[in-house]
């Protein structure tokens, strides 16, 4: 089915355990799944996918518990999303994947276990973390919770981004209350004018909880990626936060055929709508069109 506002096609397919997972589609060539991070969906990820449409055809999946997919279900893991992610491949013959943050996480990992992906790009996995971060990560999930209960929003999302360390540089400097009300602000107006397919932030803030799990389910997997013989992409960007550059750096150092590169300027947010996402895409364009891995 076509979306009458966009050029961009919709379509289901069904999960290992009966989940309905649903995807965009935009463009035409070779087959790239890009597979959102924490706090987003299929529409984080447009103008990345309209960019790159003229050599890929794009496929961008709403993870499933959000927009166009079912629910998280029971004993939600990682091993769920690699099942999504399997039966996105089987049906579009796709041999390409990039993914941000938690989204990358769930790239790489899938990457070990579908032989039909065959380049990788991400962009800042948090893979292999120090115990001293998941512990200062522990604290802000644990505000982050409580403030989910009492349905404050905005104090989640704040949480999140002071936590991640990403908060936009113009509000660092913010007092938290003030922080509060702005992004409550944010919510209410975003919840007015939310598109038709789009997924408003007040039901993609929750969502955090079920990204965190899969940090911490994959917190000392970073051995499992060094049989991994596929190409791969690490992009991040020289504003990120230390930690994810460490990350980056840590999952290059095993990897047999991996390419690092620090995009200058850009954040942890770049590749998403209203950041940066053109220098992503011609990061990706070329390794995907013309790179050929040399062995470590």
């Amino acid at each position: 089915m076509t979306d009458t506002n966009s050029v961009y096609t919709i379509h289901i397919v069904t999960s290992h355990d009966g989940t309905k997972i649903g995807y965009r589609q935009i463009g035409s060539g070779p087959g790239l799944v890009l597979v959102h991070g924490s706090m987003a969906s299929s529409q984080s990820f447009m103008t990345l996918a309209t960019i790159l449409s003229d050599d890929f055809t794009v496929y961008i999946p709403d993870r499933r518990g959000r927009g166009l997919s079912g629910p998280f279900g029971d004993n939600y893991c990682i091993q769920k999303e690699i099942e999504d992610l399997d039966a996105i491949f089987k049906k579009t013959g796709a041999h390409y994947i990039f993914g941000l943050s938690s989204g990358a996480l769930i790239a790489i990992k899938a990457s070990l276990h579908l032989p039909s992906i065959n380049k990788i790009a991400l962009y800042e996995p948090p893979i292999s973390l120090d115990h001293s971060i998941i512990k200062k990560h522990d604290r802000f999930m644990q505000r982050f919770e409580e403030e989910i209960v009492n349905g404050d929003m905005g104090a989640a999302f704040v949480t999140v981004l002071e936590g991640l360390e990403i908060m936009p540089s113009p509000l660092k400097y913010f007092p938290r209350f003030l922080l509060i009300r702005l992004f409550n602000r944010t919510i209410k107006e975003d919840a007015k004018t939310v598109k038709e397919n789009d997924v408003s932030l007040i039901e993609l803030i929750p969502t955090h909880h079920f990204d965190y799990q899969l940090i911490i389910e994959t917190k000392d997997s970073i051995d499992d990626f060094k049989d991994i013989s596929s190409q791969v992409l690490l992009l991040g960007g020289s504003n990120s936060p230390h930690f994810l550059k460490d990350s980056l750096n840590r999952l290059n150092n095993v990897l047999v055929c991996g390419k690092r590169i620090e995009l200058r300027g850009l954040g942890h947010e770049a590749p998403i709508e209203h950041n940066q996402p053109e220098q992503v895409a011609l990061e990706l364009r070329k390794f995907l069109m013309t790179h050929k891995c040399k062995q470590k």
